[in-house]
């Protein structure tokens, strides 16, 4: 759902094109229960892999890097979350999605366009795939760009939820895997709704999380938070609407917590012992090393109350080179591979969805 999510920024941009036919498939992967029965009810025309992989195409566009080998078409690849910030391994750990067993196949690089959101990304793979080079261009990050069109929309997003104007409202974001905020505190949203009366809280789960327990598991574990009014986000819901809409957010390593505090949001930050590094220099680990560290020993309302914004324009910085570019750069890289001429005409990025009321 996550690559999802960036793929429809990306495609967003072009689909209107009448020059084009854009299809979709689902390759097979352990976190895409779902995704066909979710791209056919956004109306797209969905195809199987089996049969993707057996036709040939102008052009792929991809957000996650499994079965890119088998399709006949040039790839353009992007990232899914806020820049590469996922390490693993020794001394210098490697940067997860800019390392040559994920970009290398039988000797060549799968794809034919990586779109990188920073310089900085360049010189990490300069450093790990250098064969990758050639092909890399930083067109920004189209999900900052529409989250901070989305701010101006944070009343509209407010009143869907039912949020009065002067009521707080406290966004609490989850990564998936053990040093998450779900998976390293589960005993955080009960504190939270207890402790936090006059407030509405919402929960953003990251949709691998639904997808390795179920939605009816995840929900009957947090049947005592949602009877006691918390909101729960979709998976299918765009999470940028709730960051828009919050005054306060709880978060962890993930990507969520580094685009909230880009723009300006409080953040109080949990940290699990022994969890996963973020990249040196990554939105991810400014937010860890800056941010209010949450306690859930301590009384959650006044922590809440002292965690005050970080240094925003910095995590912004360490997001995009491209500030509010993205949409004229991933058009670009498209019509380059398609090797046709853009249209003509103002493009833009769009707000994120309002949510239902």
């Amino acid at each position: 759902m996550v690559s999802c999510q960036r793929l429809l920024d990306i495609v967003e941009q072009v689909e209107s094109d009448e020059r084009l036919q854009f299809l979709f498939t689902v390759a097979p992967d352990v976190f895409n229960a779902g995704m066909t029965g979710h791209l056919q009810r956004l109306g797209a025309l969905v195809i199987p892999w089996q049969q993707a992989i057996h036709e040939s195409f102008d052009l792929a566009i991809a957000a996650a890097h499994g079965g890119l080998h088998e399709l006949h078409a040039p790839v353009l690849l992007a990232a899914h979350g806020a820049g590469h910030a996922r390490v693993f391994g020794g001394n210098p750990p490697t940067v997860y999605g800019l390392d040559a067993p994920r970009l290398v196949r039988d000797g060549r690089v799968v794809a034919s366009a990586l779109l990188l959101s920073h310089e900085h990304e360049r010189d990490v793979l300069a450093r790990q795939c250098p064969d990758a080079l050639p092909i890399a261009t930083v067109a920004g990050d189209p999900c900052f760009d529409r989250l901070t069109d989305s701010l101006a929309m944070r009343s509209g997003y407010r009143r869907a939820l039912g949020i009065p104007d002067r009521q707080e409202l406290v966004v609490v974001s989850s990564t998936w895997g053990r040093d998450g905020l779900f998976g390293g505190a589960p005993e955080l949203l009960r504190s939270l709704m207890t402790q936090l009366s006059g407030r509405r809280v919402a929960l953003l789960l990251h949709p691998a999380i639904l997808g390795a327990h179920g939605s009816r598991q995840v929900g009957a574990w947090l049947r005592p938070c949602l009877d006691a009014g918390l909101i729960l986000a979709g998976p299918a819901e765009d999470w940028r609407s709730y960051i828009a809409a919050a005054d306060h957010l709880v978060g962890d390593r993930g990507s969520v917590t580094a685009y909230g505090a880009a723009v300006g949001l409080p953040v109080l930050c949990f940290r699990a012992r022994g969890d996963g590094q973020a990249a040196a220099g990554s939105p991810q680990s400014i937010v860890l090393d800056t941010a209010a560290r949450l306690d859930v020993t301590r009384p959650l309302a006044p922590q809440l109350a002292a965690a005050g914004p970080i240094d925003h324009r910095r995590v912004a910085a360490a997001i995009t080179s491209r500030p509010g570019r993205s949409a004229r750069l991933l058009r670009r890289a498209v019509y380059r591979l398609l090797r046709l001429p853009e249209p003509g005409g103002r493009w833009s990025t769009a707000p994120a969805p309002r949510l239902a009321s």
